[in-house]
């Protein structure tokens, strides 16, 4: 629970670092999480050395950690309070003349009331060879009481402590974005029972294949796929929709999500741990505790910054009174107010803030990103490779075109046609079979169906033979036309298949049945490009459909015919070129493209294991707009991050330059440290509202 800013993660790693059987450290302040690869063996050993720091070690899954609160203690306010009080009440009597001995009384008054813990920590940092901003801290307002600046030394404290207070509340925010997504499941799920009652028990018991029922306006406990019942379901907690899904019969359904009107029952797919929502908080949790690359730039700055601010105010404590003559109490409180100002805190925080907020903003629009390093390089993009069926279309054949000819009655044509694909399971019959289901096209009782492979179709309806089939079929029975041809070949050149309805004399309808397109792809690759990003299709579809579908959504570039291999290599060709690429796919088919593109984004991670395990960007479900989406929010927490760095060097560069000349001030130095913390994470936390 102590362990929640990059002070003690310092502390940790000195300690830790040096041990023997100790491999590796990975610290997750976000979370207050320490993962050591260490020897069995020396378990008891490492414990021991974290609480020699002050800190109480909770094994995960341990005994501790069952027990643990969620949060710390609350502290008693009325500590701080007193100090607050004699703070002023030292101040006061300093200018009112009073005798010293009153406003040092008060000063050492306010000083033990609220800066205890900071000077126990001080120690701690201080015997292990760490000057963190307790440390600093502790030797500034010592030395500010010695040399007898006994208010200042007081406010500083005060001011320091109630600071501290903020930037903890402050964090608390951000760790609580992510933790706020494990209260969207209720605790507990309406189960049916073996003697056919129904009870409620708690949802981390109820098994797989379990009979679950939700009632309008509830919770849905755990993913599953309806058996019974229909429902308009809001996804938001998952997918980020912002319109509820109908939902019936064979559909599946997500823990977290909020039944919205019906009634249901469903089947539990995956148990408590391992449902979607539990998966992407895993998988969110997994991502702050590796490092994007400004953040680890920004920890190695640190490293080199302290040290050097440290020899700096060691210098002015010394040099000017030995060798210029200068008074040592003013060159002594000028060295103390650097080493307030010598703490990289703000520095540091400023970036897994920014990066865990980013995270939390993304996953509230239904995009799970895998690290914090993908949220960087989002807007490095310069092109990105989409898969065709499923990705930029719904992947499912539907009917785009239908005429009658020869003056036949359009709906005998429709039904003749819808008579003879309704007996056939290939995906173009069907297309022609529910478009006529969807208009009320009546079927009619065909004999002697027989299923022509490769062609069609044909059977005997009211006695009289005909045959429902593509262009090789017409053609073949010598029933095309040179009219007919043209109107074929418009069609197949907009990547359209064309299927016919002839007797044994004439053609009397034509069909178009085409993949069609989703809404959102045309408005996904419009934003990409104004968002200066280049598009290229790879599909394994011809190249007539590949160029149709292309132009439709306003791709700059379409490859057809293509096998896993070759998409893999055209990714490899626009690498080569030094561009930054990402590829889109279902994340089964389009494997080694995604894996080897800068970022690989996987469509419709709801549900799929796979998909948000292996990706390093899911969108939750199949909405392309999510692209640019992630785009926007990528530029965005970068500008945030350049601008924590500036806030926090800047507003430190600034009170190092009024400290040298003279005019710098112990409260100064507070207000340039913990005021540098507070900005930076107050500025970092606007990402959750993105």
């Amino acid at each position: 629970m102590q362990m929640d800013c990059p002070t003690e993660e310092g502390l940790l790693r000195k300690k830790l670092g040096g041990m023997t059987g100790v491999a590796g450290m990975e610290f997750n302040l976000m979370q207050r999480v320490l993962t050591v690869t260490h020897t069995p063996a020396v378990l008891d050993d490492i414990l021991a050395a974290i609480r020699s720091l002050g800190f109480t070690p909770e094994l995960a899954n341990g005994p501790e950690t069952a027990a643990a609160s969620s949060a710390e203690p609350a502290r008693p306010w009325w500590p701080l309070l007193l100090a607050g009080m004699a703070a002023v009440g030292s101040e006061a009597a300093h200018w009112a003349g009073l005798p010293v001995w009153v406003t040092a009384l008060l000063s050492v008054v306010a000083v033990l009331a609220c800066g205890i813990t900071t000077y126990k920590k001080g120690w701690i940092a201080v015997r292990n060879g760490n000057l963190n901003i307790n440390a600093l801290m502790s030797i500034a307002v010592t030395g500010a009481l010695l040399i007898g600046q006994w208010p200042e030394a007081a406010m500083v404290m005060v001011l320091f402590t109630i600071a501290e207070l903020i930037e903890a509340k402050s964090l608390d925010r951000a760790r609580n974005a992510i933790q706020g997504l494990l209260k969207l499941t209720p605790e507990q799920a309406n189960v049916l029972q073996a003697d056919g009652s129904w009870q409620a028990q708690p949802a981390r018991a109820v098994p797989l294949d379990a009979r679950v029922r939700v009632r309008p306006g509830e919770r849905i406990a755990l993913d599953g796929r309806i058996v019974s019942g229909r429902s308009a379901i809001n996804q938001a907690p998952i997918t980020g929709e912002s319109l509820p899904v109908e939902k019936a019969e064979g559909d599946q359904v997500f823990a977290g999500t909020i039944n919205e009107s019906g009634s249901f029952e469903y089947l539990v797919t995956a148990v408590a741990n391992d449902s979607t929502l539990a998966r992407i908080i895993h998988a969110i949790e997994a991502a702050q505790g590796a490092r994007a690359p400004t953040q680890r730039f920004v920890d190695q700055f640190a490293r080199v910054y302290t040290p050097i601010v440290f020899a700096i105010a060691l210098g002015v404590a010394i040099a000017p009174p030995l060798f210029f003559g200068g008074e040592w109490f003013a060159w002594i409180y000028k060295a103390l107010v650097l080493l307030v100002i010598a703490c990289p805190c703000a520095l540091v925080i400023s970036t897994p803030v920014t990066i865990v907020s980013g995270l939390a903003a993304a996953a509230r629009h239904g995009i799970l990103v895998k690290g914090g390093v993908y949220l960087e390089e989002g807007r490095k993009l310069a092109w990105l490779a989409l898969d065709k069926t499923g990705t930029l279309t719904h992947g499912k054949p539907a009917q785009t075109d239908f005429a009658a000819l020869n003056e036949w009655d359009a709906a005998t044509v429709r039904s003749l046609a819808a008579s003879l694909a309704a007996r056939s399971d290939h995906p173009v019959s069907r297309a022609l079979s529910e478009a006529a289901g969807r208009d009320g096209i009546p079927l009619m009782e065909v004999e002697g169906f027989e299923a022509l492979p490769g062609r069609g179709t044909q059977g005997l309806i009211d006695g009289k033979r005909y045959c429902l089939g593509n262009h090789r079929l017409i053609h073949e029975r010598g029933l095309c036309s040179d009219a007919l041809e043209t109107r074929l070949g418009a069609l197949e050149e907009q990547g359209k298949t064309v299927i016919l309805l002839a007797d044994e004399r004439s053609v009397h309808g034509l069909f178009a049945v085409a993949d069609t397109v989703k809404d959102s792809s045309r408005q996904a690759i419009t934003e990409l490009h104004a968002l200066g990003i280049k598009t290229l299709m790879l599909t394994g579809d011809n190249a007539h459909t590949a160029r149709a579908i292309a132009q439709q959504v306003g791709i700059d570039e379409a490859r057809g015919d293509l096998l896993p291999e070759d998409k893999l290599r055209l990714i490899e060709e626009r690498l080569a070129q030094g561009a930054a690429v990402g590829m889109v796919g279902d994340g089964i088919n389009d494997a080694p493209a995604l894996a080897r593109a800068d970022i690989g984004f996987a469509m419709g991670a709801a549900g799929t294991g796979t998909a948000i395990e292996t990706a390093d960007v899911a969108l939750m479900d199949d909405d392309l707009r999510k692209l640019p989406r992630f785009v926007r929010l990528s530029r965005h927490t970068h500008n945030l991050l350049v601008q924590n760095i500036v806030l926090a060097l800047g507003i430190k560069a600034v009170f190092l330059v009024l400290t040298l000349t003279g005019t710098g001030t112990m409260w100064m130095a507070v207000f340039a440290d913990v005021g540098a913390s507070l900005l930076v994470v107050a500025n970092g936390l606007r990402l959750l509202r993105a």
